[in-house]
């Protein structure tokens, strides 16, 4: 199993992570004329297939109890469960994300979606576990919470540039959010529990109860679409090649950053580790700013509250991982 020996890679490889997060909903964003229920479910098979390729190729560089086969067959069955129902809870997290980002776009959809699941992630894990430096986790949080706020009220200032501005796409990230924050325990449960799953091995059995749990999540969204009409599957199959090739190309961009990510933690340890994935909010907001102009138009007001929006959330970040450390 290959495993960073430096420093300088474990930190290239949290950088590629937090970059990848932040940047597969571009994919999503290119796609002309497919709706985000089609796209998604080969989002779905992207994020499983890079699991499994790495897994069988990173994972399994050396026949030793740590690779990715002898991993899976020693582990507690339990710990295998556990990480595919965490994976069936980020599936339904993402998917409203993807939602949002249709609705209000990355700059708005991601800050605030994990905004929300930092917040709760840290409360919950807390609770659990009440480890680490309580006073600064709760400025952490309120940092979040600010930042969540500054970029709703961003979000709202372009109605004044004469932009829809639709109130069902931050309900839809708070919802994202909430969720977002609470699968971490499960996978935090399969890696720490009697006979525990390695790096590769999360990542192959999240993204597999991912997969499968699109045929509950994803069926009832075409059924009942957040936006638009109902569609059904034939729309997949006659949905563009490019549109297919972008879903998985955002699946597979997501899924390296899953593995780059749980892979760099066991040299650096967690803190870190999720310090710096947690700012692919901000490389999403970039995206969305600079890339695709979804605040052209808004006054001097919004680039201030998206200002703001950066350095709390940057606060946040810093604190909550200076807590953990």
């Amino acid at each position: 199993m290959f495993t960073p020996h430096s420093l300088e890679i474990a930190l290239l490889m949290m950088i590629t992570s937090a970059i990848c997060w932040g940047s597969w909903a571009n994919t999503f964003k290119g796609v002309k004329n497919y709706r985000f229920e089609l796209f998604y479910w080969d989002y779905a098979v992207g994020i499983f297939l890079i699991s499994l390729v790495l897994a069988l190729t990173m994972g399994s560089t050396r026949n030793d109890a740590n690779s990715f086969l002898n991993n899976v067959r020693s582990a507690d069955q339990a710990n295998i469960v556990s990480t595919m129902v965490g994976g069936a809870i980020f599936n339904l997290a993402n998917l409203l994300l993807v939602a949002a980002i249709d609705m209000a776009g990355l700059a708005i959809a991601f800050p605030v979606s994990i905004g929300i699941a930092l917040v709760v992630g840290v409360v919950s894990s807390y609770i659990l576990q009440p480890k680490g430096n309580g006073g600064l986790l709760a400025a952490g949080v309120v940092c979040a919470l600010i930042a969540v706020i500054l970029d709703g009220k961003a979000y709202g200032s372009l109605a004044s540039a004469g932009r829809t501005v639709s109130r069902k796409s931050i309900v839809t990230c708070v919802v994202s959010g909430v969720l977002m924050g609470l699968w971490a325990p499960f996978v935090a449960h399969a890696m720490t529990k009697g006979n525990t799953l390695g790096p590769y091995s999360i990542a192959v059995f999240l993204t597999l109860g991912a997969l499968l749990s699109c045929f509950i999540w994803n069926v009832y969204f075409m059924k009942k679409p957040l936006v638009g009409e109902p569609v059904s599957f034939s729309g997949f199959f006659q949905g563009p090649a490019s549109g297919h090739m972008l879903g998985l190309l955002g699946g597979v961009i997501w899924g390296t950053g899953m593995v780059f990510n749980l892979v760099a933690a066991n040299f650096t340890g967690v803190a870190i580790s999720y310090a710096i994935g947690q700012s692919a909010p901000m490389v999403a907001a970039l995206w969305g700013v600079l890339a695709w102009k979804e605040f052209a138009g808004a006054g001097s007001k919004a680039r201030l509250y998206l200002g703001l929006m950066f350095v709390f959330y940057c606060l946040a970040i810093l604190v909550v991982a200076k807590a953990n450390g």
